[in-house]
């Protein structure tokens, strides 16, 4: 009979980046200038995630579904967004890939890893609640990207100075990025499940 604490099963929206033990110290100095083109992707593709959010929120009400090219195209966005922002914060070396793959398993390629399950059906009535069941989250990340913010900040300095990430840092950064990634799919109506407030995988 086994005596281990009770395993607590994974979120089915999950984000990573392993740490990279050197990044280069002239990085943080251009990585937001090299970022511009991707940047400039994630606020299309942004606008397109609103209309199909619309698109969502009809078809899970009156189906209990969303296509599975919409799930998937929403699933990319996602991944893409946390992609370049790994990337805009110099939390890597290599440049992401522009990578339109719908996919809702991450399709590698990349040393961020980002996925959404697809579940066979949805509650029908949860789009009705769910921007009110989410407003705790949405306080509690507020706070965390203030934090980030001042990580961020250190870590610009620490790359300049020690050519890497101080481990702990990058570990909270993803954190908050896995967290925002959760709610997203959560709030765009590709999970039911509540996210869990942690920063943890």
């Amino acid at each position: 009979m086994s005596t281990g604490a009770p395993t607590v099963p994974q979120y089915p929206a999950n984000l990573d980046l392993a740490h990279q033990a050197k990044i280069a110290r002239w990085r943080p100095l251009v990585h937001w200038l090299l970022a511009i083109p991707h940047l400039v992707v994630v606020y299309i593709l942004s606008l397109i995630a609103g209309l199909i959010w619309i698109v969502s929120f009809f078809t899970v009400l009156f189906t209990r579904n969303i296509p599975e090219g919409l799930f998937n195209f929403q699933a990319m966005i996602l991944r893409y967004s946390a992609r370049t922002m790994s990337y805009y914060l110099f939390l890597r070396e290599d440049y992401p890939p522009f990578d339109f793959t719908m996919s809702a398993d991450d399709p590698g390629g990349d040393p961020l890893v980002a996925s959404v399950e697809r579940p066979e059906q949805l509650n029908r009535w949860l789009p009705l609640v769910k921007w009110l069941l989410a407003i705790p989250h949405f306080i509690v990340l507020y706070i965390l990207l203030l934090a980030a913010s001042v990580v961020a900040l250190i870590g610009f300095f620490a790359v300049i100075i020690l050519g890497r990430w101080p481990e702990g840092l990058h570990n909270f950064i993803i954190g908050v990025g896995r967290w925002g990634h959760r709610l997203s799919a959560y709030t765009y109506f590709l999970r039911d499940e509540y996210p869990p407030f942690s920063l943890n995988r």
